[in-house]
């Protein structure tokens, strides 16, 4: 199985991204080849502009769906966004490790959807949901907090976490993916980026390491997430039947 982490935090160094370490780890030693998108360490742009598309589809005014659409078409994407689809399309599981920010992902992530997922290429108006282009490959989320699990319920101080990743997860169905439920790391705090400010601490999340380890080799033991697709819907898009929110 071919595996890809897509890292979005600022530093290498923290807890975030020992856990790309730890699953890389993990997975190698599975029998598993890996792959690494750190979008903060290799620079990834997540602003979509005009200056992104040459030569453009129509000047003056910048339609961002047309110009990916015309940049797909003709091959001429951004290196950039070519090389991270080209790692999106070798992978069998994609593995999105990011901190929980202003209760969603960090914009860098959010910027990466924008520009990554490719109007006309990887969608079209009915290559989506669960005849999506990444059918049959799997995505989960691994997110981390510094704030404690018992928080994030609903009514909780940290709001309950399946709507904080609701928009994430539903659009990684949208591509088509298989979505696993997700991977919560709480309680990750500590001075600076070194996490091991005491033996309680260290202790903590050398569990949480471990932990991580676990639920990534035994994935086949997950069902994934139910959405509805297209034949849950009527012509208009609205639900044939009830649908639990």
């Amino acid at each position: 199985m071919n595996v890809l982490f897509v890292l979005a935090h600022p530093e290498r160094a923290s807890f975030n991204g020992a856990l790309v370490d730890t699953g890389t780890a993990a997975m190698r030693a599975a029998g598993h080849s890996v792959e690494i998108s750190d979008l903060y360490g290799e620079g990834f742009d997540p602003v979509e502009k005009a200056q992104n598309y040459a030569p453009r589809a129509q000047e003056g005014t910048f339609a961002p769906l047309a110009e990916q659409r015309h940049a797909y078409k003709q091959g001429t994407l951004c290196p950039e966004v070519r090389r991270e689809i080209d790692r999106l399309e070798r992978a069998d599981l994609v593995v999105f490790q990011f901190p929980v920010w202003w209760h969603a992902m960090p914009a860098m992530l959010k910027g990466w959807f924008d520009r990554v997922f490719v109007s006309g290429g990887l969608y079209t108006s009915r290559m989506r949901y669960d005849e999506g282009y990444f059918r049959g490959r799997r995505a989960i989320c691994s997110v981390t907090s510094g704030a404690p699990a018992e928080t994030f319920v609903p009514g909780g101080r940290g709001g309950g976490l399946d709507q904080i990743l609701w928009s994430t997860q539903f659009s990684l169905h949208y591509m088509g993916f298989s979505v696993l439920p997700p991977h919560a790391t709480f309680g990750v705090q500590g001075h600076g980026y070194a996490y091991a400010d005491d033996d309680a601490f260290a202790d903590h999340m050398e569990k949480a390491k471990n932990a991580f380890a676990e639920r990534l080799t035994h994935l086949d033991d997950d069902t994934p997430l139910r959405f509805p697709g297209w034949a849950d819907w009527d012509d208009t898009g609205r639900p044939l039947r009830a649908v639990n929110s």
